[in-house]
């Protein structure tokens, strides 16, 4: 009869189809792995801004430095670039002091640049990644002077401060442990204004961010090294 053909023939283009999109739908989640894990079979180039390319001969390499080597980066068969801190700061630790997160220092160039460096490495198929450094900031940082301006500040706890042991009205007492800096001495720092010490695992100038920041109402975590 011609309606069981038909059935069938309607059938098997059910199966046919559901097979095709079962097999599409497994495709797709391998390609949505495969781009979240981009990274495990990548090359990396791990750059130093300051002394990789300096496009206007100033002694200190920019990002139009990068820009202008990203054949060179391509033909060595690198799939992502790496940038060491290119944002604004002291230079007290080479830039690993950060005074803007959302900025670019002016030895390294504009904005603007950043913009063309991005655009040129994504022609390339290039990922670029920025180092961010958010366990702890300059002490130049607007969230610092806040948070060490007074205890009651909404950024005191942005920081790790604490009271010295044996303190009193007149004595500052002793750091509150025998936490030493990566670069020698006590890890903690007195602060005249506030009669608290602050934490810091690198420079002085280098205070340490707690892992919870509260403002607004809001609450996030970061990462952090202050232990």
């Amino acid at each position: 009869m011609h309606w069981t053909r038909s059935f069938a023939i309607i059938a098997a283009a059910a199966v046919t189809l559901g097979t095709g999109a079962l097999k599409g739908a497994a495709q797709n989640a391998a390609g949505d792995t495969n781009e979240r894990n981009w990274w495990r079979n990548a090359v990396f180039y791990e750059i130093y801004p300051r002394s990789f390319g300096d496009a206007n001969n100033d002694g200190i390499g920019d990002l139009k430095g990068i820009t202008a080597h990203l054949d060179y980066l391509k033909g060595l068969g690198v799939d992502a670039i790496w940038l060491t801190p290119i944002y604004p700061s002291p230079q007290v630790d080479f830039g690993y002091d950060i005074s803007d997160y959302v900025a670019i220092d002016p030895q390294y160039g504009t904005m603007a640049d950043f913009d063309r460096l991005m655009a040129e490495a994504n022609k390339r198929h290039i990922r670029v990644l920025m180092d961010m450094v958010m366990n702890h900031s300059s002490d130049k940082h607007k969230w610092f002077l806040q948070s060490r301006s007074s205890k009651t500040n909404p950024y005191r706890d942005w920081y790790v401060w604490h009271d010295g042991k044996g303190e009193t009205a007149t004595d500052k007492g002793q750091p509150p442990n025998n936490w030493e800096s990566v670069f020698g001495g006590s890890a903690w720092e007195w602060d005249d204004k506030t009669r608290q010490y602050y934490y810091h695992k690198f420079y002085t100038q280098q205070p340490d961010r707690t892992g919870t920041t509260r403002r607004c109402g809001r609450r996030s975590r970061t990462s952090s090294t202050s232990g």
